[in-house]
């Protein structure tokens, strides 16, 4: 069968082993008891896992060696605290502590900068969100979250915001098969909605400054919806007449606002 090749940080996954769940409770025995080469075995039968982690972070990280590095640090910081008395899966517990450091690494080295202090209320509004969750039984309103830390509202959310990861405008966030759906094509565009807003306006001081009767029959044809005809009958005038009104109307509107 074909093994498929997948490079993340040059590195093929290919050609990395993955070890089975005896091989690694051998492993982590032959570690506590001294072995040394039993953990390099271990971080080399896990890379895949951290591989697997790093793949969402490809297009939010330019140096994706220094991220796999990170990635490592927190494997290795898994298998020197992992014991088998946890009766828990390895990856099951190595996920967050690699997602963790990876995590930090990415705040601490983002291009925005996040002040200490505010960094310190995010920490402890985290705390307190996790305690209150626990005698609750559910998860707490900003409200009571800054409540508990005497802060407002506004400086808790503030601070919580400023931890979330930050995404490039060019990020997929929609394929259904077809067109790829980018954020920046979510984003809306105020220096377009603010010509918007100037053309309705001059539009609206254009329509005032025409006479009465040049008024009535634009409001009638592009609001209302009649027909010239039906102007013509309703006013008294030939259908002819009306045209040249709105015509002359529509272009004292047009040099108006041009």
């Amino acid at each position: 069968m074909a093994r498929h090749k997948v490079e993340i940080s040059g590195v093929n996954t290919a050609n990395l082993k993955v070890l089975t769940n005896e091989e690694m409770v051998d492993l982590f025995k032959k570690y506590k008891e001294g072995d040394k080469f039993a953990k390099e075995d271990l971080v080399n039968g896990n890379l895949k896992l951290v591989l697997s982690i790093l793949k969402k972070y490809n297009n939010r990280c330019e140096n994706m060696d220094d991220l796999f590095q990170v990635g490592c640090i927190g494997l290795i910081k898994a298998i020197d605290n992992f014991d088998l008395s946890f009766d828990v899966k390895f990856s099951t517990y190595a996920v967050p502590m690699v997602l963790g450091e990876v995590k930090r690494y990415l705040r601490d080295n983002t291009s925005i900068r996040i002040a200490r202090s505010v960094k310190d209320i995010a920490f402890h509004a985290l705390q307190i969100k996790e305690e209150l969750t626990k005698v609750l039984d559910r998860e707490p309103s900003i409200g009571e979250i800054a409540k508990k830390l005497e802060l407002t509202e506004f400086e808790v959310s503030n601070a919580l915001d400023s931890m979330k990861d930050t995404l490039s405008i060019s990020e997929p966030i929609y394929n259904d098969g077809g067109d790829t759906i980018y954020l920046q094509d979510q984003i809306e565009d105020k220096n377009n909605n603010m010509r918007y807003i100037d053309d309705k306006v001059a539009l609206k001081e254009a329509i005032n400054d025409l006479k009465d009767k040049e008024k009535y029959i634009i409001i009638e044809r592009y609001i209302t919806g009649k027909t010239q005809m039906e102007l013509a009958d309703e006013i008294g005038i030939s259908q002819a007449q009306i045209s040249r009104i709105e015509k002359t109307a529509l272009n004292n509107i047009k040099n108006r606002i041009s």
